[in-house]
This record gives C-alpha cells, structure tokens and sequence, in this order.
C-alpha cells in the first residue's frame, strides 16, 4: 500500500513540476518573441536612414548581371579616400550623409510592382548599422523568397532570424585613410577628427569573424589601388581570416569610369597571377558618376 502511495505521490508530483516549468518556458518564449519584436520595424510608414532604393543589374562580385532591388542606407563609420582613386563613390552617406527619404512600404511597393526581381542589395553607408533594418528585410525576404547580398566593411556584427543569403566583404585597409588637408567632394578639409573616426572600426577583426561564422556564404571584395603594399595587406588579411582564394573576389580602386578604364587591365593581370577571382565595378563603367544606378 505503501509503494502505491509513494507511485501516486511521485505522479503528483511530476505532474505540478511540468506544469509549473511548462509555464516558465512559455513566458521564456514570450520574453523573447518580445526581443525580437523589438529589433523588428513595425512602423512602415516610418521614413528610414535610406537614400536609395532603385532596380539594376549587379555589377560586382560573385551575384554578377543578376536583376537586383538596390537599398542604399545612409550613415558609415569611415571616410574612405583612396587617393588617385577618389573618395568612396556612395560618399554622400558617409563623408557628408544625407537624410533617409525611403520608408519600408517602399521597399515592398518596388518589388510588388516587379515581382521578376528575386535579388536585394543592401548597401551603405553602412547598413550593419541599423540592425532593425536588417532583420525586418530578411523577414521581408524569407516570406518573398528574397536572395539577399550585404555588403559591408565589417564594422558592425549583426543577427538576424532568418539568413542572409551573402554576406560580401569588403573591409578596409590604410589605402582607405584620408589625408590630411584633402578637400571632400563638398568643399571640406580633411582633420584629424575625420581621419580618428574612419580608423576607429576600421579592420574590426571580431565582427568580421563573427559575421562570417554567423551568416555562413561570404566573399571577400578587396578594393586595390595598384600598389604593392595595399596587395600585401589584402593577402596577408586573407590568411589571417583563412579565406579561401575561390571566394576572394579583388575589385579596383575607382570612382569614375576614367580611373577604372586605367584599373582594369593591371586588376586583370593582378587576379591571373594571384588566383584571385576579378570584379569590376561595371555600374560605374556604364553610368560614370550618375546616382541610383
């Protein structure tokens, strides 16, 4: 009788302990619904640091000649100057950024009016910046189904709860640091200040390794300038991060269609030699300088 009794016991028990860890793991899972509530965008007709938001063609790296929705986000942690090479060619989001004009029903207005488009590309700026933003897209992206490529220097580490489809490289190096006393394509002189903020993050090695161990498909898009030293930094970079030379993809240094057309063949032969995979930067061959193409 008394084994029945301890049985029953037991049973009792067991039964109150599920229900009171049944409930603990439901309010867990409402605490963190409730933090990824929080790093979601639900205001969709809430103006963001966008400046961009235009159909093309994918003009560089490993996505090439694929029909893409561009999302150019406003705000970057450098101020790239390359010297002969000019100023970064989107330094109207990072030198002297604009103001976002772009709310995220926009986003959804473009590609329902060319659903043919499967392709996004968010670029900066630095979109790793806003992380709201990134996350809502690959919502937006996994119910769509939505290939996404961001391209980023690596600043910034960044989850999201669905994945992004590329992750695409393209950190920094010293070819990147302005000089001091160089006029911006606004008219402003080079400080100290300017030169202290782009090295700050620059080459940030621990979200550049967690990005690439988190998001899983990546290349990296190396900016050359021609010079051996620029060269050494992006091959000894390479190793130190163990990337494989197939999903190294080396882009030349240029922000008109003139300095380019001079880059390329040099690249060309550059890439042959290494056994490194070559991209241009064929929207600026098309285009020149034009915006939002």
């Amino acid at each position: 009788m008394k084994a029945v009794e301890q049985l029953f016991s037991n049973t009792v028990y067991l039964y109150f302990n599920r229900d009171y860890f049944s409930v603990l793991f439901d309010l867990f899972v409402h605490v963190t619904d409730f933090k990824e509530f929080m790093k979601r965008i639900t205001d969709y007709t809430k103006t963001l640091p966008i400046v961009e938001l235009y159909r093309c063609v994918q003009s560089e790296g490993s996505r090439f000649g694929r029909p893409t929705i561009a999302v150019r986000t406003t705000g970057c942690t450098h101020r790239c100057y390359f010297g002969e090479g000019g100023w970064c060619d989107s330094w109207y989001t990072s030198i002297h950024p604009e103001k976002g004009i772009y709310t995220f029903n926009d986003i959804v207005k473009i590609y329902d009016k060319h659903p043919y488009i499967t392709e996004m590309m968010l670029t900066g700026g630095s979109p790793t910046m806003q992380p709201d933003l990134v996350n809502e897209l690959t919502h937006f992206a996994y119910q769509r189904g939505i290939f996404i490529t961001i391209e980023t220097e690596g600043s910034h580490y960044v989850e999201t709860d669905y994945p992004i489809g590329l992750i695409s490289l393209s950190p920094k190096f010293s070819n990147s640091v302005p000089k001091l006393d160089v006029t911006t394509p606004m008219g402003k002189l080079v400080d100290q200040k300017m030169i202290d903020q782009h090295n700050k993050l620059r080459l940030n090695r621990e979200a550049i390794r967690q990005t690439l161990d988190y998001h899983g498909d990546y290349h990296y898009k190396p900016v050359w300038d021609g010079t051996a030293e620029c060269l050494a930094e992006i091959e000894e970079f390479r190793q130190e991060m163990d990337i494989p030379k197939w999903k190294t993809w080396l882009m030349p240094a240029g922000d008109t269609r003139e300095t380019l057309i001079e880059m390329y063949p040099k690249s060309i032969e550059l890439c042959m030699k290494m056994g490194y995979n070559w991209t241009g930067r064929d929207h600026i061959i098309a285009y020149d300088t034009k915006r939002a193409v």
